[in-house]
C-alpha cells in the first residue's frame, strides 16, 4: 500500500559499533477475527506502520555531543535513538499490535488509543504505553503506532473494544470517543 509513513526503516549504526536491527517495525498487514457466540466471525485486515518514535527519544541528562552521536534521521524528522525504547519495541511491539484484539484497550486522548501492560514472563508484568490511530486510508483499514514507551505507572483510560473501533471504521461510524 503507497502511504507516507515510513514502510522499511534503516538499521541504526550504533556508537558503540552495533547495528541495531529494526525491520521488525516494517509495513505490515494484520488480520484480526473477532467471534462472538450465535455470529459468524467477522475479518478486519489493517496495514500496518510505526513511527520513529518506538525507538528514539531525547533526554534532558544527554549533553549534546551524546544526542548528537545517537541522532537517527527520519524522513520527516530527527531524534535520539534509545536503547530502551528499542529493546522494548523488539521483545513486544510487534507481538501487541497482532494480538490487539485480545489487549486491554484504553482511551489515550487526542482521537489515540493505546495498550498498557506487557506480560514479562513468570506472571510479572511492566506498564508499556504503546499509542496508536486507526483510520481509513485509501479505502483499506490503516493502524499507525505513533509512540511506544515503558511508564512507571498504570495509565488510567476508559477501555474500548479493539473489535469496536475496527467494526466503526468499516462501517463509516465516528470512532469510540472518552466519557466526558
Amino acid at each position: 500500500m503507497k502511504t507516507e509513513e515510513v514502510q522499511k526503516w534503516k538499521a541504526f549504526e550504533h556508537p558503540d559499533g552495533a547495528l541495531r536491527d529494526l525491520s521488525f517495525l516494517d509495513a505490515h498487514e494484520v488480520t484480526y477475527t473477532h467471534s462472538a457466540i450465535g455470529k459468524p466471525d467477522k475479518t478486519y485486515t489493517f496495514f500496518v506502520t510505526y513511527s520513529f518514535h518506538c525507538f528514539c527519544k531525547g533526554y534532558e541528562h544527554q549533553t549534546e555531543e551524546q544526542q548528537a552521536a545517537l541522532m537517527y534521521f527520519a524522513p520527516k524528522d530527527k531524534r535520539p535513538f534509545c536503547d530502551r525504547r528499542y529493546g522494548l519495541a523488539k521483545l513486544h511491539l510487534r507481538r501487541i499490535v497482532e494480538s490487539l484484539g485480545t489487549c486491554k484497550v484504553i482511551h489515550a486522548g487526542y482521537g489515540s488509543y493505546a495498550v498498557v501492560e506487557v506480560e514479562l514472563g513468570d506472571g510479572e508484568t511492566e506498564f508499556y504505553f504503546v499509542v496508536f490511530s486507526a483510520f481509513k486510508e485509501k479505502k483499506k483499514l490503516r493502524l499507525h503506532i505513533t509512540s511506544a514507551y515503558p511508564v512507571s505507572e498504570k495509565p488510567s483510560g476508559k477501555k474500548v473494544s479493539f473489535y469496536t473501533i475496527a467494526h466503526n471504521l468499516l462501517s463509516g461510524k465516528p470512532l469510540p470517543q472518552p466519557p466526558k
